[in-house]
């Protein structure tokens, strides 16, 4: 995908975020306008697990806003003046290179003082074989380097064997807890007289995405099956760590449309393989799912890649959706 650069005047950046904090002071009264943010840590992420993260990690700390609205699919996301203006006056940004080119383009242009790549706090992986059309440029280094223990300055120029690197790190709490650990010692340093609260905060929630990891490893360890099929390819480093084996009708992008060879494919594969489902997500649309399971003549449910939470999430954070994926797996399956 070709994203274009807009290079925003200061002038056109200042009356841009004048007009955002005007709107929000009619809005509020005039205590609350003036006890704001000014004592906090502002915080722009640039979709839900990312935003997730912060808030848990930040709590009272910070104020935290989201580039991806609810419900809004973020692979594809464009940014706005006004999120470009946003992004310039917040203190710190909150991204996973790769995922959302837009987003990648707009930090580098920014004179944010804290940057931080989740990509650079984790090793990102090659799941193989998949389209991957979303990935702009990926970070070659990460999957060299692994983790990094502050926000990396990103580099310009990459190279064309970076595009596969799968960016679906939250998916994997192990992963995601790596991240988590990085970003707690990011904030510690942007906010050095609050960090021992950033520590504990990232402790507690280390604990919590561990009792996750270890739900996950006897919810899977035993399965009629190891074999489950999703609409995108999103679920690879939950595959590698539990055992199974993710094949999606789509590649890493959801909005790919899958070959007819490939319908083919996975058809034989179901019955070969013993899969009973075929799992489809909340932010993009059912229909080749569907398709494939009414020709296959397979069951559907829901396997939430948490790129987004709305009313149709099945669940209101990401530990009460993941604990709704790992009984969605359960089932199909077949786990004893």
């Amino acid at each position: 995908m070709n994203v274009r650069r807009q290079h925003i005047p200061g002038i056109a950046v200042a009356a841009a975020t004048a007009l955002a904090l005007g709107t929000v002071s009619a809005c509020a009264g005039d205590s609350e306008a003036a006890s704001g943010n000014s004592d906090k840590i502002d915080v722009v992420a640039s979709f839900y697990p990312m935003a997730f993260l912060a808030e848990q990690i930040g709590k009272d700390h910070v104020n935290v806003t989201s580039l991806t609205g609810p419900g809004q699919e973020p692979h594809d996301l464009e940014i706005s003046t006004k999120q470009r203006a946003e992004l310039e006056e917040a203190d710190a940004a909150l991204y996973l290179r790769g995922l959302q080119p837009a987003v990648d383009e707009a930090v580098t242009q920014s004179d944010i003082k804290t940057k931080i790549d989740a990509a650079t706090l984790t090793k990102l992986e090659d799941h193989g074989n998949v389209e991957h059309e979303h990935g702009s440029e990926g970070e070659a280094g990460h999957a060299e380097e692994g983790h990094s223990e502050e926000p990396h300055a990103e580099e310009p120029g990459h190279s064309e064997e970076e595009h596969a690197l799968d960016p679906h790190v939250w998916l994997d709490p192990v992963k995601y807890s790596e991240v988590a650990e990085g970003v707690g010692k990011a904030l510690e340093k942007a906010d050095p007289d609050n960090a021992s609260d950033y520590k504990k905060n990232t402790e507690a929630l280390v604990k919590k995405l561990g009792d996750l990891n270890t739900s996950f490893e006897d919810g899977l360890k035993n399965s009629r099956t190891k074999v489950f099929f999703t609409n995108h390819a999103a679920f690879g480093y939950l595959a590698e760590r539990y055992g199974l084996t993710q094949e999606a009708i789509s590649g890493l992008d959801p909005e790919s449309e899958p070959s007819p060879a490939r319908i083919k494919e996975l058809q034989a594969e179901a019955k070969a393989d013993g899969v009973t489902t075929v799992f489809y997500e909340t932010l993009v649309s059912d229909k080749t799912a569907k398709t494939l399971a009414d020709d296959a003549k397979l069951k559907t449910d829901v396997l939430d890649p948490l790129e987004g939470i709305t009313d149709k999430s099945r669940g209101d954070d990401y530990f009460q959706v993941m604990e709704a994926n790992l009984k969605a797996l359960q089932t199909a399956l077949g786990a004893k």
